[in-house]
């Protein structure tokens, strides 16, 4: 990853690069309950070992981002569906990683929040310099990326590839 050998790290190394590097958004957001937004998007930069005024100011800076500097000190359960996906994105970003693999990030949400959602991942890929994995069964929302790969049989494919898989199956 990034030119180093992952395999040769231990596990506490490994998972420093995991928070360092990636980002992860769930389709049930994983927010943990006793804590507010802020607190929450602090979360990753306080295990980085970050100061805790440095990491707020950063957190702030990111739910403002992803327009929820109105929110900050409101628990997850006081937060609608979207606006726990936001924040979930806004951890999932805070430590400006390369990549951030989202697990069905509108799957859990109504057709307003879900496009609320993936403008502001469409938004933040073009101007944070991070890639977003997107895996989704929405074929309307894989249909508005700029690039899609679909998985048939265990295997992951282009387009093209999946039709020419599919049509030497039904032929078996």
């Amino acid at each position: 990853l990034n030119g180093v050998d992952i395999h040769s790290m231990s596990e506490k190394q490994q998972a420093a690069m995991r928070n360092q590097n990636m980002g992860f958004v769930y389709q049930f957001h994983h927010l943990l309950n006793e804590f507010n937004a802020l607190e929450n998007v602090c979360m990753p930069l306080l295990i980085a070992g970050m100061k805790v005024t440095l990491a707020k100011q950063k957190a702030l800076a990111m739910l403002a981002r992803v327009g929820l500097s109105h929110r900050v000190e409101h628990k997850p359960s006081e937060l609608s569906g979207g606006e726990r996906q936001r924040v979930a994105i806004a951890r999932a970003l805070i430590n400006e990683p390369n990549i951030v693999f989202a697990d069905e990030p509108t799957g859990n949400l109504d057709q307003s929040s879900a496009d609320t959602i993936f403008n502001l991942i469409k938004e933040l890929n073009e101007t944070c310099d991070t890639a977003f994995i997107i895996v989704t069964h929405d074929e309307q929302l894989a249909n508005r990326l700029g690039r899609t790969l679909h998985m048939v049989d265990g295997v992951l494919t282009n387009n093209c590839e999946a039709v020419q898989v599919n049509a030497v199956m039904e032929e078996v």
